[in-house]
């Protein structure tokens, strides 16, 4: 049952990226159909972003009033009708419309997804399944590549907005299927049906009564206040506010997004011409992205969140730096070429292996059961508001100071987030959520809060 929860609620990782994939490759024919500036470029890749945003701030108050469940199945919605105004679009504000729809569905999933997926699992395997959320964001946005390269050959972008329908449909009927997160069953004082959804998800009857005699203790412990009274009133919960935010705006600002949005502009800029075959490296891409995401599943929960993270800034912030240097001295020929598509794999490897899974697992860690649902709605929030400033501004860079300006400055920030990581990021390698929120409520620093 943990497992078949896991991989419905995941299917929302799936449509994110799709969602996030689909717009690379449709955007060079929206671009020759309606003769779009840089700026409306920039809006049309960004106004996702901002009903993200706004979707993800929503979704706290749907998730805790009516469940992690139900808030599933409205996002499955969503990206049903923003699909297919996308799909019907014929001018930009049509476009802009639809995508906006499509990311308040998507800031509603990247919500609930990782919210829903901590709440149902043992901590023995959290980090796990978490990591598998992920895993199907990078097979979707993978979906979505080859699908764009598919429809090319007939310059058909309405397409590559169609086939979302397919697992939102799938979603939706799917989400009906699963449990309500026994979490959420006994903060609203239905301790009777938490118990019995424990025992549909636990091993023993044993453990099923430690974890609910841990809820009960934890929902005890805490004031009456909640959300934004309890982020006023509570300094330790709002360091934890505070941390979420940081971890994903430190999450965007890797660039990994700029990869995605932009990849067939960055790879004729690094000399493959043509729209296919600049989608088709685009696609190589994506499989990067899903194979090195089986890194963190397999190490998450052995390695430990920091060692990974450590790694994977390393990785980008060293692959940013040979990219900046391939496009300011150009790629004249195949094996600069091949050194900055080679470049561009590794930095997505370092991404997928790091910071994609690692963030979303470490913001649904981090925050105790009163506060969760403003605590991971505020972190979840900053990931879309810093998403759009990426989206919306790295075509308008690129044009301004150059790719190897704009890469440059992505590996400075990369080797920085390093120090952060060190200073900032608790470990909370096999550590229960209750015990995770003692140590945050008792004062305990940041990066010690999973010890």
């Amino acid at each position: 049952m943990v497992w078949l929860s896991c991989g419905l609620a995941a299917l929302a990782g799936l449509l994110f990226g799709m969602d996030i994939g689909v717009i690379s490759g449709a955007l060079p024919f929206i671009n020759k159909e309606f003769d779009l500036s840089p700026s409306m470029e920039g809006w049309i890749v960004s106004s996702m972003m901002v009903g993200a945003a706004v979707g993800a701030l929503s979704a706290g108050s749907i998730s805790k009033n009516m469940g992690r469940k139900r808030a599933l199945l409205a996002s499955s919605l969503l990206f049903i009708v923003g699909a297919l105004v996308c799909v019907a679009a014929t001018g930009p504000t049509l476009l802009w419309i639809g995508r906006i729809l499509l990311g308040l569905a998507v800031g509603v999933a990247s919500f609930t997804a990782p919210l829903y997926l901590s709440e149902v699992t043992p901590e023995r395997i959290r980090g796990t399944t978490i990591s598998f959320y992920q895993l199907m964001v990078t097979v979707g946005i993978l979906a979505a590549f080859v699908s764009n390269a598919a429809f090319s050959y007939i310059e058909s972008w309405r397409w590559m907005f169609g086939v979302l329908t397919i697992p939102a449909i799938l979603l939706f009927f799917g989400a009906l299927s699963v449990p309500n997160s026994p979490r959420w069953l006994a903060a609203k004082d239905r301790f009777d049906e938490a118990r019995n959804v424990l025992s549909k998800l636990r091993g023993t009857s044993e453990e099923v009564e430690y974890e609910m005699s841990e809820i009960q203790e934890a929902i005890s412990q805490e004031s009456e206040s909640k959300g934004w009274a309890m982020f006023w009133r509570n300094s330790n919960f709002r360091r934890s506010v505070f941390l979420g935010i940081a971890l994903q705006i430190v999450q965007q600002f890797t660039g990994m997004n700029v990869i995605m949005y932009y990849a067939p502009q960055i790879f004729q800029a690094s000399g493959f011409e043509g729209t296919s075959a600049s989608l088709w490296a685009t696609v190589v891409t994506g499989l990067t992205n899903v194979l090195a995401t089986f890194i963190a599943i397999a190490l998450i929960d052995r390695a430990g969140r920091k060692p990974i993270l450590f790694a994977g800034f390393g990785i980008m912030a060293v692959t940013m730096a040979v990219l900046s240097f391939v496009l300011y001295i150009g790629a004249t020929n195949t094996a600069l070429q091949y050194t900055g598509l080679a470049a561009v794999l590794l930095f997505v490897a370092g991404f997928a292996m790091s910071a994609g899974p690692m963030i979303w697992t470490l913001c649904a860690e981090i925050q105790p059961l009163q506060g969760r649902d403003f605590g991971i709605g505020a972190s979840t929030g900053a990931n879309w508001i810093g998403n759009f400033g990426i989206g919306y501004f790295f075509p308008i860079m690129f044009a301004g100071i150059g790719g190897a300006w704009t890469f440059g400055l992505l590996a400075v920030v990369n080797a920085v987030f390093i120090l952060f990581t060190l200073a900032f990021v608790p470990e909370t390698k096999g550590i229960s959520l209750e015990k995770i929120e003692k140590n945050l409520l008792s004062g305990k620093r940041l990066r010690n809060i999973g010890t």
